[in-house]
């Protein structure tokens, strides 16, 4: 019971199977208590059916999954009881006001009728909201509905949040508006797995990465420690005038080059261990070849970097468009 207290979620060979399908795969993973983990992989890595299992709305086919120290299948309520959750679709009711959606939302969760007024006061003066309680939520612009679901979704101050995609299709400015809100819970103690495809701000702003793919873990660490993983430590991001097909086995052979990855439109990004030489021979070579050079510039390795060692695919061409989540049914409609 000590490790369930220390750490707020627990996986255990965890896996989940459709049919002849696996989803997840013998899933090991602990998250502590108060931190961030970023989740990322292509499509169909079982990122969603993770998180579903974590969140008690899945049975596990295979191992074992504890969330607060509540097993996620013989306990599944208690789970339920002890999380939030929230999807790219941010799960509100349009034709509702922000205070009925709060008010909705804090019903669900159990709120003490004598807290809700305060509970509601803290969300929408998270979400940046205040004077606007009378609002239909489908007027609201995009930033506003994001953080006015992150508050529905603690309004009951869950100990682990879930969040699937939160900022998928939300403006940049909007994005670190909700990053500085998640920093603001994690530093309170709450515990975030988040789903995202955005490289950058997993770097920033996670505390460790988990890389999923085929349903299997593939890699787990800090930001820093997984570019560090990753052979060849510089990136050259260099278009080329009408490259010719065999250019890419040439780009292979310069020294210090770990990889290419050919971009289109005459862009490639090559990984080296040695920036500077590989740089020099490759403008030399081009020049030899007579290949025009449109565009060069040397960069340290990325998590986009680290995605593809891991995967052998590109993420931003691996965008998640997650299933909506299923909304429960508002008092007096039938179900």
């Amino acid at each position: 019971m000590n490790a369930a207290v220390e750490s707020a979620v627990v996986a255990r060979g965890l896996s989940k199977r459709f049919g002849a399908f696996t989803a997840v795969d013998r899933l090991d993973l602990s998250i502590a208590r108060g931190e961030v983990m970023g989740f990322i992989g292509p499509n169909g890595a079982g990122k969603s059916t993770t998180i579903r299992m974590f969140c008690g709305l899945l049975t596990p086919s295979a191992g074992s999954a504890t969330v607060s120290g509540f097993d996620v299948g013989s306990q599944s309520q208690a789970v339920r009881e002890h999380i939030g959750y929230m999807s790219q679709k941010f799960s509100l009711y349009g034709d509702l006001t922000v205070r009925e959606n709060l008010r909705f939302f804090g019903g669900i969760y159990r709120v003490p009728q004598h807290a809700m007024d305060e509970r509601m006061a803290f969300a929408m003066s998270m979400a940046g909201l205040e004077g606007r309680d009378d609002a239909l939520v489908a007027t609201l612009a995009g930033g506003w509905k994001q953080r006015l679901a992150l508050g529905c979704a603690i309004l009951h101050r869950p100990p682990v949040l879930f969040l699937d995609e939160p900022t998928s299709g939300v403006e940049p400015e909007a994005r670190r508006k909700f990053w500085d809100l998640i920093h603001q819970l994690a530093g309170d103690g709450v515990t975030i797995l988040v789903s995202t495809h955005y490289m950058d701000e997993a770097d920033r702003l996670c505390d460790r990465i988990a890389i999923v793919d085929h349903g299997e873990l593939v890699a787990l660490d800090t930001p820093a420690n997984l570019k560090r993983s990753v052979p060849g430590n510089n990136v050259i991001e260099v278009q080329f005038h009408a490259p010719p097909e065999e250019l890419p086995g040439r780009l292979r052979a310069l020294p210090g080059v770990t990889s290419v990855q050919d971009e289109g439109a005459g862009m490639f990004r090559v990984l080296t261990t040695d920036g500077s030489t590989t740089t020099t021979a490759l403008v030399e070579a081009a020049v030899r070849a007579e290949i025009g050079i449109t565009s060069l510039s040397v960069q340290n390795t990325t998590l986009d970097d680290v995605f593809v060692h891991y995967t052998g695919r590109q993420l931003r061409d691996e965008q998640v468009k997650a299933p909506a989540f299923v909304m429960p049914p508002r008092p007096g409609m039938q179900p």
